[in-house]
């Protein structure tokens, strides 16, 4: 499949591709010089995460994915809130890494933990050898938990392999090189597909790396964006796309205050478009989505920035060891704090920390007398 552009359908792109890069442009100068900066950047991760589950046809409400965050559930959680907190920390390790790191080989072993149990096995070969006993090798082989043993060593000795990736001690290339081996306890097919090669389809998205690194960055983030909805490489992470499309935004310089809320804005856009046949209309699609997230940041930026003048008016002229900065700080980082929260990360008494939420004056935002919670909405 080809994923170039022509002379037509680039003049096609043109509007939606300057309105998009003038206001990722503008949001990125903005979010770089605001005081709330750092934590619109922290917030994004949460409704990002959120966002992706939405465009999934999930939906996880943000307050829940806060309070799993902080290990506070109010409730079980549900396998989507599963998945949407498997977003949030995949956010949060792109934006801790360096700029080019989740589009490289190591960053795309680590994200997506392509590591088998022929890796896990080669690892063991370079260990020195234990002797152990014949009848306590034999006896162990025929026990009742020769199975589930077996099961714990190759997930140790895969997330070894994933922490010497992480560390150096092994390249990536050789991670990458070796093919992770069949699964023999699943004869029918049932969690797995033998003719989805996510290896190669994912060899198949890094071809068109090149392609969209020689066009604008807004356009090669769609070009990438539309690759990885065609070519599927993942089953079961398929909302890495988004991720990786905002990382390329931050390697190629476009956005690098923050990590860029692409599906954010791409829930904003209607599920015809973002599926058309037509490809013309599924990369204004993504253009779109881009340029509606962008706009959706500025207004939040401007939200933030009021919120955070109105607190300064209350803490202003307080002592200087004086825990109110601090916990505005805190409040502008999440969409959502409750008093266990604001207790734990002030180190103070829930007591302590209902005071200070009265005295800096937020907004409550549950209704409620028990389980009360307080955010800028």
């Amino acid at each position: 499949m080809r994923y170039d552009i022509d002379g037509a359908m680039l003049q096609t792109l043109l509007p939606s591709l300057a309105a998009a890069e003038d206001a990722m442009a503008r949001l990125d100068e903005r979010v770089l010089r605001s005081v709330v900066g750092e934590g619109f950047a922290e917030r994004s991760h949460f409704f990002d995460a959120a966002g992706a589950l939405w465009v999934a046809g999930e939906l996880v409400h943000v307050e829940d994915l806060v309070l799993h965050d902080a290990h506070m559930d109010s409730r079980a959680p549900s396998h989507e809130l599963t998945i949407a907190h498997s977003v949030l920390r995949a956010r949060r390790r792109i934006w801790t890494g360096d700029p080019p790191w989740a589009l490289g080989v190591s960053g795309l072993a680590t994200l997506t933990a392509t590591l088998g149990e022929g890796e896990g096995k080669a690892q063991e070969g370079k260990s020195l050898p234990v002797p152990v006993d014949a009848d306590e090798e034999s006896d162990d082989e025929g026990g009742p938990l020769a199975a589930e043993m077996a099961e714990i060593d190759a997930l140790l000795a895969r997330s070894q392999k994933l922490l010497d990736i992480h560390t150096g001690k092994t390249s990536a290339g050789e991670a990458v090189a070796v093919a992770p081996a069949i699964r023999n306890e699943d004869p029918l097919g049932l969690l797995g597909d033998d003719e989805w090669d996510e290896e190669q389809r994912l060899a198949e998205w890094r071809s068109v790396q090149p392609l969209a690194d020689s066009l604008p960055p807004v356009l090669g983030a769609a070009i990438l964006f539309e690759a990885w909805e065609r070519i599927e490489p993942l089953r079961r992470q398929h909302w890495l796309g988004g991720l990786l499309v905002a990382s390329h935004l931050r390697a190629r310089g476009k956005v690098a205050s923050h990590l860029f809320s692409f599906y954010g804005g791409l829930k904003l856009v209607r599920h015809e478009r973002r599926r058309a046949r037509d490809r013309a209309t599924r990369l204004q699609a993504f253009l779109e989505a881009m340029h509606l997230g962008a706009v959706a940041g500025l207004k939040e930026i401007d939200r933030l920035s009021l919120a955070r003048t109105q607190m300064e008016l209350r803490f202003r002229g307080r002592r200087s060891n004086s825990s109110l900065p601090e916990l505005a700080d805190f409040i502008l980082s999440r969409p959502m704090v409750s008093a266990a929260m604001i207790a734990r990360h002030l180190r103070i008494t829930p007591r302590g920390a209902l005071n200070l939420v009265n005295e800096i004056g937020i907004r409550e935002i549950t209704g409620r007398g028990r389980y009360r919670a307080w955010g800028i909405i």
